[in-house]
């Protein structure tokens, strides 16, 4: 079927698509990379005619326009699912706020809302001969937008990667409402956060020599984790599979260092399977119209039914903060908010479960402040306020530059005293003083 026609009937200016923007309105403003661009050009020039916007999205890689003015929060309020270092900024502002959510609930929770987007806008490949608009590496949960908001809008941009393999990885046009061919910029980039460290590399050496041949990965963003996908791609590991949240560029270096083929995956065998990918343009390359890659809905890669079913699940992911009961903070420092709960706990959970499988959390042992002074990360207790990514009852290995630790079913003394052993040494001292007043501290004998 030719759907030239169609296409023609349903495209306009973002201008004039905008118009159905009404005071009061929910508006999903798409995802990561498939953020829109010139529908939020053009909404920005109506901000005096509108108020109480409230605006869905997340992990935003460029300012939006909408925001520009200082007096946007009076118009405008953005509501994050997973906060960048740019939405981190608007907290500051008060026209933003972190939505906390189980990423893998976000489809269920689209469809199960009383109160539906009113509008949603989505940046999207070129439609193609079937009348589909792909949602480029971002099919975690815009299907479910599509399928509960009054109006859909896409924003076509060329440079858009097709991501295919999978499921509810796009749009038919006969379910859109309006079409706006956009400036074509180029897809943002998220960057690995500079070359990894010293301390980087110690820490992935001591996670990649407990990983297997044929093992699943699953790799969080951050230096640490861009540290052991350099050193896979090095390693004489083979047979590797992928089944992760997100697709970041360590996973094309493993790939093209002949790592990847998934022959060993129990579910999507051969496959690389991502909810989303956000990285450079090495990889947003690697992922347009590659058959080897499946995109498909975060409540299928993030769920703990999927993640189980894989032998030898390996789950690397960052954390800010943990202390001496094995409590995980991975999205903020006390009442600052750094990220969000995203899928650790689910990964956490289902890598524990499959056969074989492991999870690591890890970190530096110290930080440094702005004034030069050297921090645990490693605290007696998290600091007031500070978020509980993983419960004490959840966590399996912890890795720091002084070591790993497997802390699953451990009493409290003994966990106590493994966190203790891979913290800095200059601060252990103290950690054990503060661990004898808790009464969570035994010396053993070894």
């Amino acid at each position: 079927m030719d759907y030239t026609q169609e296409y023609e009937q349903k495209l306009v200016t973002a201008e004039e698509a905008v118009k159905i923007v009404k005071s009061g309105d929910w508006i999903d403003y798409g995802w990561c990379n498939g953020t829109v661009d010139a529908l939020d050009r053009a909404l920005a020039e109506r901000t005096d005619e509108l108020k109480d916007i409230n605006l869905r999205g997340g992990i935003l890689l460029k300012p939006l326009a909408i925001f520009e003015r200082e007096d946007a929060g009076e118009h405008f309020t953005w509501n994050s699912w997973h906060m960048s270092g740019i939405e981190r900024k608007m907290i500051n502002r008060g026209c933003a706020y972190y939505t906390p959510i189980r990423y893998s609930e976000l489809p269920r929770y689209y469809r199960d809302l009383s109160d539906k987007n009113n509008v949603a806008m989505l940046q999207v490949a070129p439609m193609d001969k079937h009348g589909f608009f792909n949602f480029g590496p971002n099919a975690s949960h815009l299907a479910a937008v599509c399928e509960t908001s009054a109006k859909i809008i896409v924003e076509v941009n060329e440079n858009m990667p097709r991501c295919l393999g999978g499921f509810e990885n796009g749009v038919h046009i006969s379910d859109v409402d309006f079409i706006v061919e956009g400036e074509n910029p180029p897809i943002g980039e998220l960057g690995a956060g500079g070359p990894a460290t010293d301390v980087d590399k110690a820490v992935a050496k001591l996670i990649v020599e407990e990983i297997p041949n044929g093992a699943c990965l699953q790799l969080g963003i951050g230096g640490m984790p861009n540290a052991v996908g350099s050193l896979i791609a090095e390693s004489d590991l083979k047979d590797l599979g992928v089944h992760t949240e997100m697709y970041v560029d360590a996973f094309v270096d493993i790939a093209k260092a002949g790592k990847i083929n998934g022959s060993k995956k129990n579910i999507d065998r051969y496959r690389q399977a991502y909810a989303f990918g956000a990285g450079t343009k090495k990889m947003y390359d690697y992922l347009d119209d590659n058959p080897e890659l499946l995109s498909a809905p975060v409540s299928y890669t993030n769920d703990i039914r999927s993640i189980s079913a894989l032998d030898n699940f390996m789950s690397i992911n960052n954390a800010v903060d943990i202390d001496l009961f094995g409590q995980v903070s991975s999205e903020s420092s006390g009442i600052k908010h750094i990220s969000g709960a995203g899928g650790q706990l689910d990964f956490v959970l289902g890598a524990y479960l499959s056969n074989g499988g492991k999870s690591f959390i890890c970190c530096s042992s110290t930080f440094k402040t702005k004034d030069g002074q050297l921090k645990s990360r490693i605290l007696p207790t998290l600091h007031p306020g500070s978020v509980v990514t993983d419960t004490r009852a959840n966590i399996h290995y912890l890795v720091t530059e002084y070591g790993k630790v497997n802390l699953k079913g451990l009493s409290t003394w003994q966990k106590c005293e493994a966190i203790i052993s891979v913290a800095h040494p200059d601060f252990r001292d103290e950690l054990i003083e503060e661990a004898e007043k808790m009464h969570i501290w035994r010396r053993s004998n070894k």
